[in-house]
């Protein structure tokens, strides 16, 4: 697996073999992980050819759910950060092909801007 550059949320840190484990099956030969954010039990994941959206559903979090994006079907994307009011940012990421984005929140204290800026050098 590559470097992970930075990692972040609201929780501990996850290691280069956590990412492993919670990636395994998923990434191709060769795919190697450039950064990873953790959202509470979610991730978003960013490796050398797509990002990968983990979503861990129910009450256990055995359910997981893997939503793949290669960085050419990016066609937009926002960030809204939060407000003194509104506890939470939001992410929005428009593909190809879809016509509602794919969304999500990110609680207070989430890194939106190194979110939004690893986005920004994925996609070309």
């Amino acid at each position: 697996m590559g470097l992970l550059d930075g990692l972040l949320g609201h929780g501990s840190d996850l290691t280069a073999g956590e990412i492993d484990r919670q990636l395994d099956g998923v990434l191709t030969d060769g795919e190697t992980v450039s950064i990873a954010f953790k959202l509470i039990r979610d991730l978003i994941v960013f490796t050398d050819r797509r990002l990968i959206l983990v979503d861990k559903q129910g009450i256990t979090g055995r359910k997981v759910s893997f939503l793949t994006v290669p960085y050419r079907a990016i066609t937009s994307f926002s960030v809204e950060t939060a407000g003194s009011f509104d506890m939470d940012s939001e992410l929005k990421v428009w593909v190809s092909g879809r016509v509602d984005p794919i969304q999500k929140t990110l609680k207070r204290g989430a890194n939106v801007m190194a979110i939004q800026k690893a986005i920004a050098s994925s996609i070309r």
